[in-house]
């Protein structure tokens, strides 16, 4: 029980000065949160099965495979409704990507890699309007 303990309060320590124990995680510090990029998309309805395809066959896939490489996670997100506020997506805006990543660096690191040149176009090919808003986002 004594070395159980001694462990734990070691890890509460390392945890607290804002260094981590071989093995363990590192707490998140102001300079190290994740961002969130957004973009809005209008999606050819014609061509919907198909993004929705190539995002779960090929883009998604992709960007899994950068895990340990600053990727935490990918969503495509269906716009159902606009329940309050203004202004609303641009006409036919149906769809939002969500990307989230370690870093702003590690994200473009994967928009440079060829696995992101060979899958983005696929997404991109079925959008309406290639001028579809951007954002990037910081955690706090």
């Amino acid at each position: 029980m004594k070395m159980q303990r001694r462990s734990l309060l070691q890890l509460i320590a390392a945890a607290g000065a804002g260094w981590a124990l071989p093995g363990t995680a590192q707490a998140a510090s102001p300079k190290n949160k994740p961002i969130v990029l957004y973009c809005d998309l209008a999606v050819d309805p014609a061509r919907e099965q198909e993004m929705l395809d190539a995002f779960h066959q090929h883009f998604l896939p992709a960007a899994q495979s950068f895990r340990g490489r600053g990727f935490i996670d990918l969503k495509m997100l269906k716009l159902r409704s606009v329940i309050q506020g203004q202004p609303a997506p641009p006409e036919g805006v149906n769809y939002r990507f969500q990307l989230t990543y370690e870093s702003e660096e590690q994200r473009q690191k994967w928009i440079r890699s060829d696995v992101h040149e060979r899958n983005w176009p696929l997404i991109e090919r079925t959008v309406l309007n290639r001028d579809y808003l951007v954002l990037l986002t910081d955690a706090v």
